[in-house]
């Protein structure tokens, strides 16, 4: 480290932790930042190349760690110097009253009290140590007295600094509240149900189960937030006259707090806040369960002192509970845009979170199974804001003896085409894509696109008109080849002229209904682009392709057994061979002669398979990269395959990479690929 290129470095190394630590602050904290998000990632890049390039410059708190560290082997335990407190709870206005009335009678010749109120999080109480401004450990609050070394799952959290801004005293201890965003919470469980893996129930549940396992990579990869409320052990800090400028302190040195916290005087003004933010809470982006009041100044909040393990200074006012037990009347199957079979709870209704409840959603099969629900169950039914209600738990010392268990449908409830469930998946689908009236959207919508059939100006808003109508006039992709103008021009916002620009743009969409882009338009499950012209090249006519047996199939170049099925199964079923049929007197079809795949470039001979989200594109983009240097990307993983490309949230294809030895590359290492190529 002594060459002037070491040195130049290091000092690199630190603005530009400096900066981001600052952006940091304007995001998280102040929610105003100052660079874009575009700006920011170059800054963290940067960051990250120096430290490759130096890795004696790599610290603990650098802005780059927060990716995740090595799983620790089990969770130590962490005794607090000072209690985690629980808090009294108050259910009702006459409860705030009370608390007021006592506060205000061991203090003495008070009149009113001064109150500090925020929202009450839903989520899991941490304790931060901070030593000389840096974040040295993270604790659960367990009992009070004793909770979990969670550090290395906290560092993660980018919402909490790993260096405070400013002078920080030489230690001080904060407690905070960490939560899941709703938004990230429900992407989240939707990337595992599509996965066909657990789901949680709720956010609190998911933040305290995040928290508390060994991996810090899979918590950083969870929408975490937090907000700090109070403050524990400080050692170089003489504490303000009140709770309020404490937290305002807090916040300067980079500690983000409620942006809803307010003084409130009084009983009166502590029931107006907690009707205020009642009103507000199906809007927040976070869930609550309540508000907290605390006497403000710190010196009345030690003359109360504490009961047990509670003080008397500080409540917590809840809403009405969000849960009620109920009985499971039926079960049906609702039928997603994409196929997935949904199971429904029909309820006895019963008053929950604000709102009559008749149904539930009960997500999946392997849901139904792990929860054992049976219709003639009382069951614990939830909802919170907005939240679809869900069924919680069954309450099995009240089950009937006539309960009977929940079936999975073999024919679609919607169309009556086949259902089917493949092993492992916990999503069961129907596999009437091109008929289904509840995928009919979605299937217009493929088949259209342009990187299927490319028709020019069919957008979202005029296929739900189309499929919308009385009666519809599109049922299946072949109805759009009858289309006239007079009848697009009837529809909302399309004049004659867009209405005879439709027409033309169907018309030449038969023109490039290559045999690879007809079959990437009928949707068929897991063909992709790079697997429909394998398939059109193997086969060369839609007609020997329909013909083929699944062994047949399964000697296409990079089609598994999974894909070969899929294909079958869809070409079996009558009502996708109609539309077929309806489709292909409209659009010719040519024939190509059957091609050996051999491609030219440096990624010649390299089959890749790509598995979650990437950051730097889209699926489809590097799939483009991949073919544009002479590579091929199938859709299932074998051991024919070269590389696994493994983004976030990556699926059981990456189980199967690690299953077979097949190479992965995360993001970084396929950018390098693609760049050397």
């Amino acid at each position: 480290m002594a060459t002037s290129a070491a040195k130049s470095a290091a000092a690199r190394v630190r603005e530009l932790r400096k900066q981001i630590e600052h952006h940091n602050y304007r995001y998280h904290v102040l929610d105003d930042p100052e660079v874009s998000d575009a700006e920011y990632d170059r800054l963290l890049r940067e960051l990250k190349a120096l430290e490759e390039q130096y890795p004696d410059l790599v610290t603990v708190d650098s802005p780059t760690q927060r990716v995740g560290a090595t799983p620790v082997s089990e969770l130590q335990e962490v005794v607090h110097t000072r209690p985690m407190l629980s808090l009294d709870n108050a259910f009702a206005d006459e409860d705030v009253v009370a608390f007021d009335r006592r506060v205000r009678e061991r203090l003495e010749d008070v009149e009113q009290i001064e109150y500090s109120a925020e929202p009450k999080l839903d989520g899991l109480a941490i304790s931060f140590r901070y030593e000389s401004g840096r974040l040295v450990q993270a604790a659960t609050r367990g009992d009070g007295l004793r909770g979990e070394d969670v550090t290395h799952n906290v560092r993660t959290i980018k919402a909490v600094p790993t260096v405070l801004r400013g002078s920080p005293p030489k230690l001080l201890e904060v407690r905070g509240e960490v939560f899941m965003l709703i938004a990230g919470f429900k992407a989240m469980n939707q990337r595992a149900l599509e996965r066909g893996e657990r789901t949680f129930v709720n956010p609190r549940n998911a933040a305290a189960g995040s928290i508390r396992q060994l991996d810090p990579r899979l918590a950083a990869d969870r929408p975490f937030d937090v907000f700090f409320y109070g403050v524990g052990e400080t050692d170089g800090w003489k504490l303000p006259a009140r709770h309020s400028e404490a937290l305002q302190q807090l916040r300067e040195w980079g500690l983000k707090v409620s942006p809803l916290l307010k003084i409130v005087q009084g009983a009166e003004g502590c029931l107006q806040y907690y009707r205020e933010i009642g009103a507000k809470r199906a809007s927040l982006p976070y869930e609550i369960d309540g508000v907290v009041y605390k006497v403000n100044r710190f010196v009345q909040q030690r003359d109360l002192g504490f009961v047990a393990r509670a003080p008397r200074w500080a409540i917590a006012h809840k809403f009405p509970a969000h849960e009620e037990n109920t009985v499971v009347k039926g079960v049906e199957f609702q039928v997603g845009r994409t196929g997935a079979l949904t199971p429904v709870a029909r309820l006895e209704p019963v008053f929950v979170g604000g709102v009559t409840v008749s149904n539930a959603t009960l997500h999946n099969m392997d849901e139904v199974r792990r929860k054992d629900v049976r219709i003639g169950d009382t069951v614990v039914i939830r909802r919170a804001g907005d939240v679809i209600p869900e069924v919680v738990k069954v309450i099995v010392e009240r089950r009937p003896k006539d309960a009977q268990e929940v079936e999975l449908p073999s024919k679609c409830p919607v169309c009556g085409s086949a259902v089917e469930r493949e092993e492992g998946e916990a999503v069961a689908r129907c596999t009437g894509g091109l008929v289904c009236a509840a995928q009919r959207k979605e299937a217009i919508r493929h088949f259209a696109g342009r990187r299927a059939l490319d028709i020019d100006g069919l957008g979202t808003k005029i296929i739900d008109q189309l499929v919308e109508s009385d009666p519809p006039l599109v049922r299946s992709p072949a109805d759009l080849y009858v289309l006239t103008a007079e009848q697009l021009a009837a529809l909302d916002r399309m004049g004659e002229k867009s209405a005879e620009n439709l027409v033309e743009a169907i018309e030449a969409s038969k023109k490039h209904a290559t045999l690879p882009r007809f079959l990437y338009a009928l949707g068929i499950r897991d063909v992709g682009e790079a697997t429909a012209a394998a398939l059109g090249n193997h086969f060369g006519s839609l007609k020997e392709l329909q013909g083929a047996t699944e062994e047949q199939i399964q000697e296409v170049p990079d089609v598994g057994p999974v894909v070969a099925a899929h294909v079958y199964k869809f070409f079996q079923e009558k009502h996708n061979r109609d539309v077929i049929a309806a489709l292909t007197r409209h659009v010719q079809l040519q024939s190509q002669a059957r091609k050996a795949a051999t491609g030219e470039g440096p990624l010649a001979g390299k089959t890749f398979v790509l598995t979650g989200s990437l950051d730097s594109m889209s699926r489809d983009e590097a799939g483009d990269r991949i073919a544009a240097l002479g590579g091929k990307v199938a859709g299932s993983v074998s051991k024919k395959t070269s590389y696994v490309v493994a983004g976030a949230e990556a699926g059981s294809k990456l189980a199967k990479a690690q299953e077979l030895g097949v190479e992965v590359l995360d993001e970084k290492k396929f950018l390098k690929l693609l760049e050397s190529g």
